[in-house]
């Protein structure tokens, strides 16, 4: 699994972690493990950008991913390797530190565990997971609380 990641943020954020939870919910999700994934941390001026470029939004937001090939994207060992064993490109997850760091003040925890939490909700999202809808939000935020709870399962043994 290749992840690249770049904290351009400005602020200090274990990047380890950021990588380890992501690659934790690849795993777990069965992806393929040629898979290439991309981590960008930026700021909130950028964040606003980028929110408004692509998503009509206004202000800065918390994650935003952006799929590039979901057809080669692996869901299980029911399917096989991309053909001739090209990586699957997966896409590019953006954090923006400083948005995590007001919602965990107001959710009570860390800015870590949100920022973890927001890594995982943007892996779902390069899978395919949605939350528009009522019954997609809970499928997705249910396997969002799993992937998380067994990551810091084995992050505490």
């Amino acid at each position: 699994m290749s992840i690249e990641i770049a904290n351009e943020s400005g602020v200090d954020v274990d990047t380890d972690a950021v990588l380890a939870v992501a690659r934790h919910a690849l795993d777990e999700m069965g992806v393929n493990p040629l898979a290439e994934l991309s981590v960008l941390l930026v700021d909130i001026d950028y964040m606003t950008e980028l929110n408004h470029r692509w998503m009509g939004g206004e202000g800065p937001t918390d994650v935003l991913a952006f799929p590039m090939d979901e057809g080669s994207v692996d869901h299980g060992p029911g399917e096989s390797a991309p053909a001739g064993g090209e990586p699957a490109l997966l896409g590019d997850i953006v954090l923006c530190p400083e948005v995590a760091a007001k919602q965990a003040a107001t959710a009570g925890h860390a800015p870590a565990d949100e920022l973890h939490l927001l890594t995982v909700h943007g892996v779902l999202h390069l899978l395919g997971y949605d939350h528009a809808e009522p019954e997609e939000e809970r499928e997705m935020f249910a396997l969002q609380a799993r992937l998380l709870a067994s990551w810091r399962s084995t992050r505490n043994q």
